[in-house]
């Protein structure tokens, strides 16, 4: 790849990555939905529901959060009745966390905002130009899953 359109993917694709992980950003979508749930709560909601109900550390694993944190957030979803904790059928020593309607209700509304929000900004593409970058999103994330990260190579000529 030339080394423009190199600089200008990784430079994009930074700034993509900090839009989506703005606080701001963030506080602008609950408000719209006309809720109020914490960046990291919402990732633990929307996968809780997405997956069912889970394990407080399987939470954490597949969220990517330290164990604390997650407890702490799920808590706070608790406390704000958008999950519920109960015990698993098979194993009574583990706590399943589970959305309840209040919360499944919260994370359509935030979906549906987010929908919203990203057909305005794709509406004016053309049907070929959304397919193919969903489908070059789609390669990309793939891509980067499957490459690993190579050590930095110390200049030997010094």
């Amino acid at each position: 790849m030339p080394d423009g359109d190199f600089e200008l993917v990784q430079r994009s694709l930074e700034t993509l990555l900090r839009l989506h992980a703005s606080r701001t950003v963030h506080a602008k979508v609950v408000a719209a939905a006309g809720t109020a749930v914490s960046q990291p709560g919402y990732a633990l909601l929307r996968r809780i529901d997405e997956e069912g109900p889970r394990s407080l550390g399987d939470l954490a694993r597949a969220a990517h959060m330290d164990p604390a944190v997650a407890s702490r957030q799920i808590s706070q979803l608790e406390d704000d009745g958008l999950v519920q904790r109960s015990a698993d059928a098979d194993d009574a020593r583990v706590t399943l966390v589970d959305v309840t309607s209040r919360g499944r209700d919260m994370r359509r509304r935030i979906s549906e905002v987010l929908d919203r929000h990203m057909w305005d900004v794709l509406q004016s593409w053309s049907d070929v130009d959304r397919r193919r970058l969903a489908q070059l999103l789609a390669r990309l994330v793939d891509d980067l899953r499957a490459v690993r990260y190579r050590p930095a190579v110390e200049d030997q000529s010094a």
